[in-house]
C-alpha cells in the first residue's frame, strides 16, 4: 500500500500552512466560499500561498462559483486545484487551468455509481452529507460506501476525521487521500498545533500498521 496523502484544508493563517507542511501536508486548502466560517480572501490566500514550497499542492475549495470565477482565482491565487464543493457540472470546469476535485456525498449506492462514472480526470473527495455547510461539519462521511468507491477509483475522503479515527479510516477505506478540517482546529480557520501533530502521527502509525511505508516515503 502507497501512503496516504494529507490535505489541511480551511487555512487562514500562514503560521498553521507552514505547520502543517512541515508536519507532512501534501496539499493545503483555502475556502473561498462566503457562507463559510473558514472563508479567507484570495488576496490572503494568495500571500500564504506564495511563502509555501513548490511542491506543497495549493486547493481552492469553491460553491457554485462560475467557472468564470474559479478560472480567475485560480491565476490570483496561483491554485494547483479547484475543489468543487457545490452543484457543479464538473464538464464546465475543464478549462479553469486546474486540476479538479469534485466532491461528492454518498447517501445511497446510486450516489456511489454516479461517483464511479466521473470524469477520470476528476478526482473525487467523499464527505458527509450535508446541503447547508459544505462541509467541515465535523460528520462522518459514509466509509463503507466510500471503500466501495475507493475500491474503484483513487478517492480523497473527508467527513470530520481526527487523529482517533484517522488510522481506521485508512484501514477501512484505503483512501487515496484524507481532507482534514474541523478535526485539527481550535475554531473554525484556527488550527490547533497539538491536533496537527496527533493527527500526522496517527496517519504515520496507520501507514506502518498496513504495511505501508512510513509517511513520506515512496512504496
Amino acid at each position: 500500500m502507497s501512503r496516504t496523502r494529507v490535505k489541511i484544508c480551511g487555512l487562514t493563517r500562514a503560521e498553521d500552512a507552514h505547520l502543517a507542511v512541515a508536519l507532512g501536508a501534501d496539499a493545503v486548502g483555502f475556502v473561498l466560499w462566503s457562507k463559510s466560517p473558514r472563508v479567507i480572501e484570495a488576496d490572503q490566500a494568495a500571500a500564504i500561498a506564495r511563502t509555501l514550497p513548490a511542491f506543497v499542492t495549493r486547493v481552492g475549495v469553491f460553491v457554485n462559483a462560475s467557472p468564470d470565477d474559479v478560472r480567475r482565482v485560480v491565476r490570483e491565487i496561483g491554485l494547483d486545484v479547484a475543489q468543487l464543493h457545490g452543484d457543479e457540472r464538473v464538464a464546465d470546469y475543464v478549462g479553469v487551468a486546474a486540476k479538479v476535485v469534485k466532491v461528492v456525498s454518498l447517501g445511497d449506492d446510486a450516489d456511489v455509481r454516479s461517483a464511479v462514472a466521473l470524469p477520470v480526470e476528476v478526482t473525487v473527495l467523499v464527505d458527509a452529507v450535508d446541503r447547508e455547510r459544505r462541509g467541515g461539519t465535523g460528520e462522518r462521511a459514509d466509509w463503507t460506501r466510500a471503500a466501495r468507491l475507493a475500491r474503484e477509483r483513487p478517492v480523497i475522503l473527508a467527513g470530520g476525521l481526527v487523529a482517533a479515527d484517522v488510522g481506521d479510516a485508512i484501514r477501512r477505506v484505503r483512501p487515496w487521500a484524507i481532507d482534514v478540517s474541523s478535526g485539527v482546529e481550535d475554531r473554525p480557520g484556527i488550527k490547533s498545533a497539538d491536533k496537527l501533530r496527533a493527527l500526522f502521527a496517527a496517519v504515520r502509525a496507520s501507514a506502518v500498521t498496513v504495511g505501508g511505508p512510513p509517511m513520506g516515503e515512496d512504496a
